[in-house]
C-alpha cells in the first residue's frame, strides 16, 4: 500500500505518494493561492492528487489514506480545519468537500505537528521520546513529542509556538499580533529585516546580490555575509539571536531531548545549527548543570513535509 502526503506551505502545495518505507515514489506541487475560496483551494488539492497518481501509474485502490499538513490549527478527531495563516480555511470541513473527488481516508494535521511525526516514523528520530521540531519557513511551526506523544492541545490549537511572543509591541505578526516569535525568527521576517538593511546601507552587497538574484530571499544575507559583507554580518547574527531566543523559550518550558531545526532557513550549513546549539546551552534554564539539550538540523530535509503528512496516514493505519 502506498500513502499520499500533502504539505499546504505559503508558497505552494506539495505533493508526494510514499511507500512504506518512506520512498517518495512521485512528487508534484501547485502554487498556493492565498485569498482563493476553501472549496476551490481543496479543488486544486484534488487535481494535485489526480496527477500524483497518474504519473506514478497506482490506482487508488493501492492507497491507504492521504495526510496533510497544514499551517495553522485542525481538530485532531474531525480534520476540520479552524483556522490557517498563509492559505484560506476557515472552519472549514475539509474531508467532506475533498470527498467528492476521492474516497480514501484523509487525515489532517498542523503542519510541524506532520514534521515531527515524519521524523518520528520515517526519519533518524526512531526511539526519541521527548523532542520538539522548528521549521523556519513562512512562519515559524513547531510540533512537540513528550513521553513519545504528539501534544496539540485542546481541539488541537495548542503547540504553536512560532505564536509566544518574544518582544511585546513589536512587529506585526500574520497572525494579529505583535512581537511573535514568527515576527522575527521566519524566512519571511528575514526577508523584511534583509530588504531594510539594503534600504539602510545601499553600499552593501546584499543589494547587488538580490539585483542579481531579481529578488531579496531569505538567502541574499547569508550569501552576502559569506562574502564579507559586515552589514549582512551583522543581520544574520541578530536573526541567530532572534531564533536562538525562541529555542531557548521552548528548552525551559518542554526540556526536550532533541530540537530538530527545520525549513530552508536550516539549510545554511552546520555552522547554523552549531551557533543555534552554542545560544540554547548558555541561556537556558540551569545551563549546563540542567539535561542537555542537543540541537540538529532534521534529517528529513526538504521532503519534511510530504512524509509528514505522509506518516499521519502510516500512524493511522
Amino acid at each position: 500500500m502506498y500513502y499520499i502526503g500533502i504539505d499546504v506551505g505559503g508558497m505552494s502545495i506539495k505533493g508526494g505518494i510514499v511507500d512504506e518505507n518512506g520512498k517518495i515514489i512521485v512528487k508534484d506541487s501547485v502554487v498556493t493561492k492565498p485569498t482563493q475560496p476553501s472549496d476551490d483551494n481543496t479543488k486544486d488539492i484534488a487535481g494535485l492528487v489526480a496527477k500524483l497518481l497518474e504519473d506514478a501509474g497506482i490506482s487508488t485502490d493501492e492507497i491507504a489514506g492521504m495526510g496533510m499538513g497544514v499551517p495553522g490549527t485542525v481538530d485532531p478527531d474531525t480534520a476540520k480545519i479552524f483556522y490557517t495563516c498563509n492559505i484560506f480555511f476557515r472552519d472549514y470541513d475539509f474531508r467532506a468537500e475533498f470527498k467528492k473527488y476521492f474516497d480514501f481516508p484523509v487525515y489532517i494535521g498542523n503542519d510541524a505537528d506532520c514534521a515531527v511525526i515524519g521524523e518520528s516514523v520515517f526519519g533518524d528520530m526512531k526511539g526519541v521520546q521527548n523532542a520538539v521540531m522548528v521549521t523556519l519557513g513562512t512562519g515559524v511551526g513547531t510540533g512537540t513529542l513528550v513521553k513519545g506523544n504528539l501534544i496539540s492541545g485542546f481541539k488541537g490549537a495548542g503547540g504553536e509556538g512560532g505564536h509566544t511572543v518574544i518582544r511585546m509591541g513589536g512587529e506585526k505578526c500574520g497572525c494579529g499580533r505583535r512581537g511573535c516569535w514568527e515576527a522575527y525568527a521566519s524566512a519571511t521576517a528575514l526577508i523584511r529585516d534583509t530588504k531594510r538593511a539594503m534600504e539602510k546601507h545601499p553600499e552593501s552587497l546584499m543589494n547587488e546580490i538580490a539585483k542579481k538574484e531579481g529578488k531579496v530571499t531569505g538567502r541574499t544575507a547569508f550569501d552576502a555575509m559569506n562574502a564579507g559583507d559586515k552589514t549582512a554580518k551583522a543581520l544574520v547574527s541578530r536573526y541567530i539571536r532572534y531564533v536562538g531566543e525562541g529555542l531557548v523559550n521552548i528548552g525551559n518550558y518542554i526540556r526536550p531531548e532533541i530540537i530538530f531545526m527545520g525549513g530552508g532557513i536550516s539549510n545554511q550549513g552546520d555552522w547554523f545549527i552549531k551557533r543555534l546549539q552554542a545560544y540554547v546551552t548558555r541561556y537556558s534554564y540551569g545551563g549546563k548543570r540542567n539535561p542537555y539539550i542537543k540541537v540538529v538540523k532534521a534529517t528529513l530535509k526538504n521532503e519534511a513535509g510530504i512524509l509528514g503528512a505522509a506518516a499521519l496516514v502510516a500512524k493511522s493505519s
